[in-house]
């Protein structure tokens, strides 16, 4: 008796979990694409190289910069009005605007460029693949949860069938055609089937919570998938899968063999890129210039002072006819004061356009002598594209491996439900006849059971093999490039 309330009790929760809202398996794979960690952190990896793209792309263009300074000087410092130095207090302020763009440097910005756009492209043919490779992973647990539902059910008809068999020896025993040995056997096998239907169901829940793991979903959200119609799942025939065939459609379409040409050709540019550290590098540049202070003074006039030498410290003459004369000239005291606020502000913009000074030139780098660091870089960019070339090489004879293995896993797996078909067809057959015979006190409840039990493992290993073939197949469909659908 606890064996059935312990079923009435899971029967009540499958009818709870059928008012659920059912996903399929578009659903799970496009939920699994948006939530998976790993998918989000290839497609921030993607927007990275995107950003390292554009900024070689704007390297190319000149580069512009603005300063200015505000502050107070205190001690001895050089006055930026006069140029001299000076021991006073005063404010400053300096405005500067400088520019500059390389003008050859042997392709190196355009190949740097190339090399990051290449990169970016590669990196967003890496979220590819990481998706692709979700999508199978979720189409696997899809199909293993659709299997390991379709095993609750078989254990459900197989329980219906004990109770049909239980309630006829209950009433064969009361009528005293059979001993009492047999309804005690049969009620053995009901216990036997109920825990058969608990594992079934329990592996059940395990596959739902290994799928909601994989989406990224929270464990507490009801959550039940959409079951297809297994024989209407679309296979295609093994003529239109040969492995030859899908392998040349895969070198195309595998994001992983994108990635990889892509990152080929990035490192072919990037050859280009060491060889450029070999030449010369001209380059232009120029900057604006001003600044102000509030230590300029206002000049008010002059004060005479009397006649000294033309050259102070020294007595000027000159000799006309013999005769020497003394040359002096007259002597002024310039009179200046401190500008007020108002003088200092208003004379701002006048300073700056006075003090406004520009400059260009051009720059020729050259390398002599590095210590071999050109010419090691060079090397190692001609190293590194032949072990990309090493890297694309091992991946397609990988994918080649895979695809192969993929279709003798296929055919296998067809010849293995073909074989289970067929056990499950005689295994029915000789339930039924056991049926039959049990019925007219042929055949005893031991033999019965026996048959029942038969019948039941038949079915349960043709439905795995279905549902494992069905995936192989679709596994071949998936490097063909055609993605994986019901």
């Amino acid at each position: 008796m606890k064996s059935l309330f312990t079923l009435l009790a899971a029967f009540v929760v499958l009818q709870a979990q059928a008012q659920t809202e059912k996903w399929d398996l578009k659903r799970c794979v496009e939920y699994a694409i948006e939530h998976n960690i790993s998918v989000k952190q290839a497609d921030i990896q993607a927007r990275i190289a995107a950003v390292q793209a554009k900024q070689s792309k704007l390297a190319v263009y000149p580069s512009v910069s603005g300063s200015s300074g505000l502050g107070m000087r205190f001690g001895r410092s050089i006055d930026p009005t006069t140029n001299a130095f000076s021991t006073t207090q005063f404010l400053y302020q300096n405005f500067g605007l400088s520019g500059g763009m390389q003008l050859y440097n042997y392709g190196s910005l355009k190949n740097s460029a190339t090399v990051a756009d290449l990169n970016a492209k590669a990196a967003l043919t890496d979220v590819d693949k990481i998706a692709n490779d979700i999508s199978l992973s979720v189409a696997n647990f899809y199909l293993t949860v659709l299997a390991a539902a379709e095993q609750v059910k078989i254990t459900q008809v197989q329980i219906g069938q004990t109770l049909t068999q239980l309630e006829i020896t209950k009433k064969r025993v009361d009528a005293g055609a059979l001993p009492e040995l047999n309804l005690a056997e049969i009620q053995v096998q009901l216990a036997s089937d109920s825990s058969n239907y608990i594992a079934a169901y329990t592996g059940y829940e395990q596959n739902i919570l290994n799928l909601q793991g994989l989406l990224n979903l929270d464990p507490a959200v009801p959550f039940e998938v959409a079951t297809p119609n297994i024989n209407t799942i679309p296979i295609p025939s093994f003529a239109e899968l040969q492995p030859a065939m899908v392998y040349e459609m895969a070198l195309g379409t595998q994001p992983l063999q994108k990635a990889n040409a892509i990152r080929l050709e990035a490192a072919k540019k990037s050859v280009m890129v060491a060889k450029a550290q070999q030449y010369p590098t001209l380059s232009v540049g120029g900057n604006l210039a001003s600044n102000f202070s509030n230590s300029f003074k206002k000049t008010t006039g002059a004060s005479f002072l009397g006649y000294g030498p033309a050259v102070p410290g020294y007595d000027s003459k000159v000799s006309i006819a013999g005769q020497d004369y003394y040359v002096q000239s007259p002597m002024y005291k310039i009179n200046q004061t401190n500008r007020n606020i108002s003088e200092i502000w208003d004379g701002w913009s006048k300073q700056l356009s006075n003090n406004f000074g520009q400059n260009i030139g051009f720059n020729l780098s050259i390398p002599i002598f590095s210590a071999g660091q050109a010419k090691a870089s060079y090397q190692r960019a001609n190293l590194n594209v032949k072990n990309v070339e090493l890297q694309k090489e091992q991946a397609d004879i990988t994918l080649k491996q895979n695809i192969y293995t993929a279709y003798n896993n296929a055919t296998a797996a067809l010849q293995k439900l073909n074989a289970s078909t067929k056990a499950v067809e005689t295994a029915q057959k000789a339930y039924d006849f056991a049926s039959k015979r049990y019925e007219v006190g042929l055949l005893s409840s031991l033999d019965l059971i026996t048959n029942q039990n038969n019948l039941l493992r038949a079915k349960v290993q043709q439905l795995s093999n279905q549902y494992d073939y069905i995936f192989k197949m679709k596994v071949l469909e998936f490097y063909k490039g055609q993605g994986i659908k019901f």
